[in-house]
């Protein structure tokens, strides 16, 4: 099933010490990228294989290695895989000693599901009736991970997932702020927590120019080298791009230099662990230092993700793949 899932004949990544359970490395297109798939690890294929089958069972057989009360990237291959919304909700109510998982995976699918009916189109462009869905679906999902998160209180994906329900509800700045307070006691320096405050401080959520960067600046000088918490500079730079009306408004001495800087300070610093799902850091910086036309840093960042391609945050281009691609043949 995997071999079919994610091709035949790929080369498994690493030497003698690389993971056990790495997924072969799928047939690269021509240009050498290729799409990540199910954080290129066999028991995360295997989880969302069995969520796609609607199998509660084998989902929770396959969730022992994982904890998605803390690891937004395992829940995140849950939320995004069709279908689960269809039958999760039995789970919720059959499993009560796993009713939080449920809740929890339940909460997430159903704000990627209230996405995929908005859309990514601006708000004046999005329907009447694709309000109304988003806002059930985003309904849903705030019920569930409020509960899962009092049944189990230590755990932080509940209250990062609510910040982006929250934002996508217009809850207001006090619940917002409650919500990242709630997140961040339980894990200072969660980067999915910062990430998703970034974009609320955004202008196009309400927030004012130049607060996201202050945000991520602040995370940064409390963040210990190595930790994967300075993509947050990345994205913060990343997001006043998608904002601003020129494509090259990143493209200044100061700004790369600042981005040069969290790289190495970050995922490039020796002390960086690259845990499942490293790819998708180093594809937000791969973007930032692109966006900013850096020249160097870009070049060692495409070279460690040698062709792994993460729809986010591309998504933010018209054509993300053939955007990464571009860009990784210039680096």
């Amino acid at each position: 099933m995997l071999g079919k899932l994610f091709g035949r004949g790929g080369e498994r990544p690493g030497g003698p010490e690389a993971d056990p359970h790495a997924l072969p490395v799928p047939r690269r297109r021509k240009n050498g990228t290729y799409t990540l798939r199910a954080l290129g690890d066999e028991r995360v294929a295997a989880l969302v294989a069995a969520a796609g089958a609607g199998d509660w069972e084998a989902v929770k057989a396959a969730l022992v290695p994982f904890d998605i009360g803390r690891d937004d990237h395992v829940l995140g291959e849950l939320a995004d895989v069709d279908g689960v919304q269809d039958w999760i909700g039995r789970a919720v109510e059959e499993d009560k000693e796993h009713r939080a998982t449920a809740l929890l995976i339940s909460g997430a699918r159903h704000i990627s599901w209230g996405w995929e009916a908005r859309t990514s189109n601006r708000a004046v462009n999005v329907s009447r009736e694709q309000w109304r869905v988003f806002y059930e679906r985003l309904r849903i999902a705030e019920e569930h991970l409020f509960e899962a998160a009092e049944l189990r209180p230590e755990w932080v994906t509940p209250w990062s997932q609510l910040l982006i329900s929250g934002r996508g509800m217009s809850v207001g700045p006090d619940a917002s702020v409650a919500r990242l307070h709630a997140a961040l006691r339980r894990e200072p320096l969660d980067l999915e927590t910062h990430l998703a405050w970034v974009s609320q401080l955004q202008p196009r959520w309400a927030g004012e120019p130049g607060q996201a960067l202050a945000f991520a600046r602040d995370a940064l000088a409390h963040t210990p080298q190595g930790h994967r918490l300075g993509c947050v500079i990345a994205m913060a730079h990343i997001e006043e791009w998608v904002e601003s009306d020129s494509g090259d408004c990143l493209q200044t001495p100061a700004i790369r230099d600042e981005l040069r800087k969290a790289a190495d300070h970050s995922i490039l610093h020796p002390a960086y662990v690259r845990r499942l799902g490293w790819q998708h850091d180093f594809n937000i910086f791969a973007m930032a230092l692109s966006l900013a036309d850096e020249r160097h840093t870009v070049r060692r960042v495409f070279q460690a993700l040698d062709g792994a391609y993460t729809s986010w945050p591309w998504v933010y281009f018209a054509e993300p793949e053939k955007q990464f691609a571009r860009r990784h043949r210039r680096a």
